[in-house]
């Protein structure tokens, strides 16, 4: 059997640049030509015998360094990193690995720790996410997740159901009269409308062509049931056009959007774009101004202000959420750069937790998150009474936000007092993911940060956050 050939170079520049020498000096040590060693150091040709011993006599060197046994050690490790699923057919051929195993052995272990980190990165959100009670969390997300990241990826603006929407509005003499249109529009349809104190909201017979809305209603909130089963009559094929591009991968998850694309197209026509985004710069956003104007609801035009995300003629990048009375988010968009934790509730400094104790009155609060980034936060309880003695009430608050630089559009920015740092409160997303080392009132540490406890001394929490 030939000897097998030696191949070192990344060992011979890494003594070489040890050692201080330049190409030329080390070349001279060794006996050989400056050629001879630049094709040494790139594997273009073998080490020699003559260069082993003189690296041994001249340097001291054990030669057994220049073993080759480092560098399959890496091209196996390479191999075994790339046989993972997310590198699918992209595996580079084993000549190559080789290469880089012998040429660049620092990319290779840089390559391998970057991966090492990946997949402890995955481990720990999978655990964290059957921590948090997703049976699926290993598997794929649930249909009901699976739509909301479809519209935040969307930018919570649906540009064709948008404009179809504003068209249909069109028929509406002025805002305000959208419940009428919609009754007219299902009239001409041969939908049959009634209010009857029922228990649904809303009740459709599509056989007798019998539409049945609850006398508990708020009249808004009747004119949005009305528009909703009008998206899901008569913009079928448009819904149904948008749920083929949006590809989901469950029907459960394309009946749910199904029915988030129908609520979208409701409304977007109680107030359509064009209309409602003159009206909510000519008012400053008033919302009680817009909610009158357009005969909806706070909370309609809370989260209508989210969405006006129009190519060529956008509005106020808004964030919006609904929360209930356990913290717990129900509702949420940002067109911000502040973006909602996947799971738990909001920071327990934000506003809006207070809106349940003072009902029926705006909340105003400067912010500031760990990234630095300020904003104004405006919150208020939309509570939703049942109808009739002994119904439950169901109990929310709604928040809406922009950035501080936004202040001088909003109404509810006059008399504040922006430039002052020490107006702001230092808000978080969530606890578990908070990068402040000092909040009173945290609730469980960061998951990246490492704690310190101290028996002897106990301060508002039983650790410190490094």
């Amino acid at each position: 059997m030939a000897p097998q050939k030696l191949y070192a170079g990344a060992k011979l520049r890494e003594m070489r640049t040890r050692l201080g020498l330049t190409q030329k000096e080390f070349a001279s040590k060794l006996g050989v030509s400056l050629p001879y060693l630049n094709q040494m150091e790139n594997n273009n040709r073998p080490v020699s015998t003559t260069v082993v011993l003189a690296l041994a006599q001249e340097f001291g060197m054990d030669v057994t360094e220049l073993s080759t046994g480092d560098s399959e050690r890496l091209v196996s490790d390479l191999r075994e990193v790339l046989a993972d699923p997310v590198f699918a057919d992209a595996a580079p051929p084993l000549a190559d690995l080789r290469l880089t195993a012998s040429n660049a052995p620092a990319l290779a272990r840089a390559f391998l720790a970057l991966h090492r980190s990946y997949r402890q990165t995955h481990e720990r959100l999978a655990s964290l996410d059957e921590a948090l009670g997703r049976e699926d969390a290993r598997l794929q997300a649930s249909p009901w997740e699976e739509v909301r990241d479809f519209f935040h990826y969307c930018d919570n603006y649906i540009d064709a159901v948008d404009r179809a929407a504003e068209n249909f509005a069109q028929q509406a003499q002025a805002p305000g009269q959208m419940r009428e249109t919609a009754l007219a529009a299902l009239e001409t349809m041969g939908i049959r409308v009634e209010l009857a104190d029922i228990g649904p909201m809303r009740l459709y017979d599509s056989e007798a062509r019998h539409l049945r809305l609850s006398t508990r209603l708020a009249p808004q909130t009747q004119a949005f049931q009305m528009l909703l089963q009008l998206a899901l009559l008569q913009q079928d094929k448009l819904l149904e056009a948008t749920l083929d591009f949006a590809r989901f991968h469950s029907d459960e998850a394309r009946a749910i959007a199904k029915i988030g694309l129908a609520n979208y197209f409701a409304g977007a026509a109680l107030l359509p774009y064009g209309r409602f985004l003159a009206a909510a710069q000519e008012t400053r956003h008033d919302l009680e101004l817009l909610s009158a104007r357009f005969g909806a609801s706070i909370e309609q035009v809370a989260h209508r202000l989210s969405t006006l995300q129009r190519p060529g003629a956008k509005g106020i990048p808004f964030f919006f959420a609904r929360v209930d009375q356990a913290g717990t988010i129900t509702k949420r968009h940002s067109a911000t750069r502040l973006q909602f934790a996947r799971f738990g509730g909001a920071c327990p400094l934000w506003n809006v937790h207070r809106a349940f104790e003072t009902p029926g009155q705006f909340l105003r609060q400067l912010a500031e998150t760990p990234d630095g980034v300020r904003y104004i936060n405006l919150a208020r309880d939309v509570s939703k009474p049942g109808g009739s003695f002994g119904a439950p009430v169901r109990r929310y608050a709604i928040a809406l936000g922009c950035e501080v630089r936004h202040a001088d559009a909003l109404v509810y920015a006059d008399t504040l007092d922006v430039t002052n740092a020490s107006a702001y409160e230092p808000i978080g997303i969530s606890c578990r993911i908070c990068e402040r080392k000092i909040c009173h009132q945290r609730s469980v540490p960061p998951l990246e940060r490492r704690l310190s406890i101290d028996a002897n001394q106990r301060g508002v929490l039983p650790y410190e956050v490094n």
